[in-house]
């Protein structure tokens, strides 16, 4: 069993079977779960009543001194705060990064510095452990070494893959979404809507098209609401999404609200901007296309294709060779 467990090409066949697995999850879990729209903003709306619920208990008892912000009190923290990861791996950026990916507030930091921590020796130890003791393929002392090495690089390395790799589909969700939120948006503000009601009327009905902007936008009405300025709360937005549409979008309203301009004319312009880049970032995924779809062609069609073709004469002149 263990000589099996161990053969590479049982832990190939079992990667392969993996892979399979999760492509035909990733096909069909669309068609069967839900979207979790309405959990997602009822538990914006329950932070939401939370913070006001805060609020009025802070200016009733100030002695007390209740604070609005989260707190986080658990494992990770506590190792955090011990071993002082927050100053041995420090990242000015890891709040922004994990506020792109919908983490927010201390407990996902003190998580990031954990696994970033921990990650590496994961890794190295998974890494020696299969070329020492289960199978070594051949390899010199050197190079096991070296692989150790790099699979301690790759565990560094891999909490900022993951939350890159979340923030850009989030913000993928967000952009495709985002032209259609700002008419929206320009419909409610010219039939006399106000900006906070406005925003809040647009994230409860874009929610369809993305869950994301539609979580965005819910946040950004409680901090329109809550924050001494507006402007806080939009470059909030920008922050959070880091896409030049949003931020010229963020930059238009702001000005709008400084110099009194018109917003609907500011919305207008940028909708229609917004639209131009989604056109634009369409246009050169499918300029792209051909290119990328020449390996595969290559590797899967055309064998099938002379296979196609050709198999029947080869049969045909094997027939003929036969009787002769």
């Amino acid at each position: 069993m263990i000589e099996m467990l161990t053969n590479p090409q049982t832990l190939l066949s079992v990667f392969v079977a993996i892979v399979v697995f999760a492509t035909i999850v990733t096909l069909v879990s669309p068609m069967m779960g839900g979207s979790g729209l309405e959990g997602r903003l009822k538990s914006v709306a329950n932070r939401r009543e939370e913070l006001r619920r805060r609020s009025r208990e802070a200016l009733a008892q100030p002695s007390v001194g209740a604070s609005l912000r989260h707190t986080d009190e658990g494992m990770y923290k506590t190792i955090v705060d011990r071993l002082q990861l927050s100053r041995l791996l420090e990242d000015p950026k890891v709040v922004d990064k994990l506020a792109q990916a919908g983490f927010r507030g201390p407990k996902p930091v003190s998580t990031f510095y954990f696994f970033r921590f921990a990650m590496p020796f994961a890794f190295a130890v998974v890494a020696g452990f299969y070329l020492y003791v289960v199978n070594d393929f051949g390899l010199l002392p050197v190079q096991k070494i070296a692989a150790c090495f790099v699979a301690l690089m790759a565990g560094f390395y891999a909490p900022n893959l993951y939350i890159s790799n979340i923030a850009q589909k989030r913000r993928e969700s967000i952009v495709s979404a985002f032209p259609d939120a700002l008419d929206l948006l320009l419909i409610c503000v010219e039939s006399g809507m106000s900006i906070e009601a406005a925003v809040a009327k647009v994230g409860a009905e874009i929610g369809g098209a993305s869950i994301e902007l539609a979580e965005e936008l819910a946040l950004l009405t409680a901090e329109l609401s809550y924050l001494p300025e507006r402007r806080l709360a939009y470059e909030g937005l920008a922050k959070r999404t880091n896409h030049p549409g949003v931020r010229s979008v963020v930059t238009a309203m702001i000005q709008a609200e400084r110099y009194g301009t018109p917003l609907g004319s500011a919305l207008r312009v940028m909708a229609k901007e917004n639209r131009e880049l989604r056109l634009s970032a369409a246009e050169k995924k499918a300029a792209a296309l051909p290119a990328k779809l020449t390996v595969p062609m290559i590797v899967f069609f055309l064998p099938v294709l002379f296979i196609v073709i050709m198999g029947p004469a080869i049969i045909k002149i094997q027939d003929v060779l036969k009787h002769r």
